[in-house]
């Protein structure tokens, strides 16, 4: 088989051809809430420590940091999702609005609450987490309405990829996954997974399935056993058989992620780097990979960023939106890049 490789000029076109793209967003959103502080000392109520605090940030979250990521790289974010009809619903819109990210496919529900995180950061470490949330499955009119919503934006928009990402809120649901497969496939659309364990067998006939380990051992019900790159292409390559996906990207920590497609097994270590933090790793990995997806990449171009990506989020901490001049730095560094 030829060997990959790609001139350092295509690499910068590619990056400034993801400034063309508009990006679907489907998924569970929500407020990632920050408490910032010293600890100095021990409670004497309880062996906890005190934060004092001097900072508070609300930042978007879930698949709204998918579509902070995307907006980040130069793309157009469509993001749809339901949140509460409350006072926390009303602070997300304006968080929206403050990142010029449209509401348009934001609904809101009396039903339910908007999902709230709040981290309690001490020392620059985290301490705690506190969620605020409802994980019950939006009801059948809320679904309908979405479906309606998403429909007028796909045949509205130039949608070039979307994204489901799915963080087990009670927003994807399977006849939600399946209705905007058969429209994606209308328009020759691809679509690229985020997937929790409730839905991980519901999404079949998608172009790229991206667990990381935990998701996929939970999702096959597989023993917690140490398994080996070459077992993980085995298991990879016959879920993707069975479940008629294009490709699995499998991200795996600091064991890097494999790409498993028809035609390629791709595995690529991780880099090394000093990390501050994982919260938000997997929102920018799917987003650089549904980028690549959109632009028709080769899956070791494709896989090759996403794991560039979900590194350098990594060096930050909190949930942050991914550096695309960093980015493109590190993409020409590349082995197979000349």
């Amino acid at each position: 088989m030829k060997k990959f490789s790609i001139k350092k000029e295509h690499i910068r076109e590619l990056f400034r051809s993801f400034n063309n793209l508009n990006v679907l967003i489907i998924g569970d959103v929500m407020i990632d809430n920050y408490v910032w502080g010293k600890v100095n000392r021990l409670s004497p109520e309880a062996p906890v420590p005190i934060v004092s605090v001097e900072k508070k940030e609300m930042r978007l979250g879930g698949a709204a940091n998918v579509a902070l990521n995307v907006q980040a790289m130069g793309s157009n974010p469509i993001l749809c999702s339901v949140i509460g009809a409350d006072m926390e619903g009303n602070a997300f819109l304006e968080l929206l609005k403050k990142q010029k990210l449209s509401p348009k496919g934001i609904l809101k529900s009396r039903n339910r609450p908007t999902t709230i995180k709040t981290r309690v950061i001490g020392n620059k470490h985290h301490l705690l987490r506190i969620d605020e949330e409802t994980e019950e499955d939006i009801n059948a009119n809320e679904t309908q309405n979405l479906l309606t919503l998403i429909n007028y934006i796909i045949h509205h928009d130039k949608i070039d990829v979307i994204i489901f990402e799915d963080y087990n809120k009670g927003l994807i649901t399977a006849k939600l996954i399946q209705k905007v497969v058969d429209l994606a496939k209308q328009k020759n659309i691809p679509i690229c997974v985020d997937p929790k364990k409730k839905n991980f067998h519901a999404y079949k006939n998608v172009t790229i399935f991206k667990p990381n380990l935990k998701e996929l051992k939970e999702g096959l019900k597989l023993d917690d056993d140490e398994l080996s790159i070459n077992d993980l292409q085995k298991i990879v390559s016959s879920f993707r058989v069975k479940q008629k996906l294009n490709a699995v990207l499998l991200t795996l920590a600091d064991k890097g992620v494999i790409m498993n497609t028809r035609t390629s097994k791709i595995h690529l270590p991780a880099h090394v780097r000093k990390i501050a933090d994982v919260s938000g790793a997997g929102d920018t990995v799917i987003s650089v990979a549904a980028l690549c997806e959109a632009m028709r990449c080769e899956p070791i171009l494709t896989a090759a960023l996403a794991n560039l990506a979900g590194g350098l989020v990594c060096e930050e901490v909190g949930v942050v939106p991914i550096n695309k001049e960093r980015l493109l730095e590190e993409a020409l560094e590349l082995d197979f890049v000349r």
